[in-house]
């Protein structure tokens, strides 16, 4: 009993001890950034702020300057190098060579490079988010959302797990092998490349980066021609916080530019990253498979939210909105197809269409607006046919959102919060990626019935499932062909940076994000030692060794059944077989056939 005790004091004392600890702050450098050149303090020149006008049309290749703008007002940001086949490739070998001496870095300098870049972020949120939202189109909301909270888990993740998913894992050795240590061990691949979209320009540099940093790998991150602006200035922030830990330059780097940029890139890098489309995801596995380099692809997708009888209507009905429109539904993990039990369509519908009347769109920094403007040029086109070929089939529209006041060249950069009904399979808006802000509700009938109906799609990224009974919520999510499903919820999977992340069918292969996501960015490599070394040591049994015996044949017959027999008399028997194998004097298989 005294025992006991004691151990219960030592571990209540250990506890306090730890308590105080997490009292102490960390000892965490603060870095500076240079953000003079990308704050819009209303006093820019007539040459930095006009309105700009794009050409309409794909971007042709020779095109030597990434035009930057602000989608929300296409007030002109500037422009970058669209990098050439020669200059992606030195950008590489300049990575290669800092990346030799970052894969014998500790874990403990890898930390103290993420706090320095988790300090920076939350002393700076205001400022990350305005660029986002000024490079994208979107809210300070959607921005806060979408680009810090989702760094921030990450960030923290590897903080407190990174190291222990990074050291050898040992295995079990077998039967056969049990005087050996089997492990597996996790080396730096080297340098990586990332591809990223648009849509999330800061947490998409950062996603890929600090898995790829963490890991003692080098990277390249080739940023969208729509959002390298934002892109280049997030890097900063990233170089400053490299330098604080005493880095070698050039592990990182950001490079700007078109197709013929990403094509340098994958074919000079030891892995690639790729989050885009399923067209380009294609050509980028073509490319890739000239030098066999392993690819991830995140290609988008089509996800379903599903609403049966059974839920508070009014409480789904707020996440089905969020679902939808956040960041004006050019979300890759957004919800585009809604399918909601007939029993309760009324209800639903009548709820999403009153909360979708009181969104308001429109320029993000200029007002109060709950949805900001669309990234890509003509895409408010591509919304529009995409609605226009569901009402030509039967569909309706029950309600839509309002505009703030947009100034006359933006225009064409938004497109309302829309819901949609009375829709159906035939329909383009149920089976193409919108990536708009559009909310088509179908009826279902039974739980057999929105399952065919969910996995009728090319795509496969996520789902949600929402009941008042978990285990309905699970038994039909877990039917659903797809790499992440939130029950009762919307997109929770990714505020769990330990998960993988990624999809099946044409939104691509692959996983980034978690221990999958992290191991991914590592060479992986199989380890067997003797146990007991120098005391025993493999040896080749005498029936076996060159040249054969006769009977080793029989010696490995009964070795295998001593091993790997079902019945426990059986294989003693064998090993009995095998000990009198050992024992007798043999004569080779080569000096039998000479006689």
């Amino acid at each position: 009993m005294a025992f006991l005790f004691s151990l219960i004091v030592l571990a209540f004392a250990y506890a306090i001890c730890r308590f105080l600890l997490m009292l102490i702050p960390p000892n965490v450098p603060s870095i500076d950034v240079d953000a003079s050149d990308v704050l819009d303090d209303g006093n820019q020149t007539p040459d930095n702020s006009f309105i700009y006008i794009p050409p309409r049309g794909r971007t042709p290749q020779s095109e030597t300057k990434v035009q930057c703008y602000e989608p929300a007002t296409m007030k002109y940001l500037g422009y970058f190098p669209a990098l050439s086949r020669a200059e992606v490739e030195e950008r590489v070998a300049q990575a290669r060579k800092a990346q030799k001496i970052w894969a014998k870095s500790s874990f403990k300098q890898r930390r103290q490079f993420l706090r320095i870049l988790l300090k920076y972020i939350i002393e700076h949120q205001e400022l990350i988010c305005e660029i986002s939202s000024r490079d994208t189109g979107k809210t300070m909301v959607d921005a806060s959302l979408g680009e810090i909270m989702t760094t921030c888990e990450k960030i923290t993740w590897l903080l407190s797990e990174g190291e222990k998913w990074l050291k050898p894992e040992y295995r079990s050795s077998g039967r056969s092998m049990i005087h050996k240590k089997a492990k597996v061990e996790f080396h730096p691949l080297g340098v990586v490349g990332a591809i990223v979209s648009w849509n999330y320009p800061f947490h998409n540099i950062f996603n890929p980066m600090l898995a790829a940093v963490f890991s003692g790998n080098g990277i390249v991150i080739k940023v969208s021609e729509n959002a390298s602006w934002s892109g280049c200035f997030y890097f900063r922030i990233i170089q400053a916080a490299l330098a604080a830990v005493g880095a070698p330059e050039n592990l990182v780097d950001v490079i700007t530019g078109f197709a013929e940029t990403g094509e340098a890139l994958v074919s000079s890098v030891d892995k690639i990253i790729f989050v885009g489309s399923p067209g380009v995801g294609r050509m980028i596995m073509r490319n890739a498979s000239k030098t066999l380099t392993p690819v991830t692809l995140e290609l988008g997708g089509k996800d379903a939210f599903i609403v049966c009888d059974d839920v508070d209507v009014p409480h789904v009905a707020q996440i089905a909105v969020r679902a939808a429109l956040q960041s004006s539904g050019q979300n890759c993990a957004g919800a585009e197809r809604f399918y909601v039990h007939r029993d309760i369509y009324a209800s639903f519908v009548g709820q999403v269409a009153k909360i979708v009347k009181s969104v308001s769109a429109g320029p993000p920094l200029a007002g109060k607006y709950d949805m900001g403007a669309l990234c890509l040029l003509e895409h408010s086109e591509k919304l529009q046919n995409l609605v226009n070929d569901a009402l030509d089939k039967g569909a309706e529209i029950l309600a839509r959102g309002s505009f703030g006041h947009l100034s006359e060249g933006a225009v064409d950069q938004y497109f309302p919060p829309t819901v949609i009904v009375n829709v159906n399979h035939t329909m383009k808006l149920m089976q193409e990626e919108a990536f708009g802000p559009i909310m088509p509700i179908m009826k279902f009938d039974t739980d057999e019935e929105v399952v065919k109906l969910a996995n009728d799609s090319r795509y496969g990224l996520g789902c949600a499932v929402f009941s008042g009974s978990q285990h309905r919520a699970r038994e039909i999510a877990s039917q659903i062909q797809c790499g992440v499903a939130a029950i009762n919820d919307f997109a929770s999977n990714y505020m769990c940076q330990s998960l993988p992340f990624g999809g099946v069918k044409d939104s691509g292969f692959g996983r980034f994000a978690g221990v999958e996501g992290l191991r991914a960015c590592c060479l992986v490599k199989s380890v067997v030692e003797d146990r007991w070394w120098p005391y025993i040591k493999t040896k080749i049994p005498k029936p076996i060794q060159y040249p054969v015996a006769e009977n080793g044949f029989e010696f490995q017959e009964s070795l295998v059944e001593a091993l790997y027999g079902l019945n426990i008399w059986d294989r003693l028997r064998a090993l009995v077989n095998v000990l009198k194998v050992l024992t007798e004097q043999n004569t080779p298989v080569s000096s039998r056939r000479n006689d």
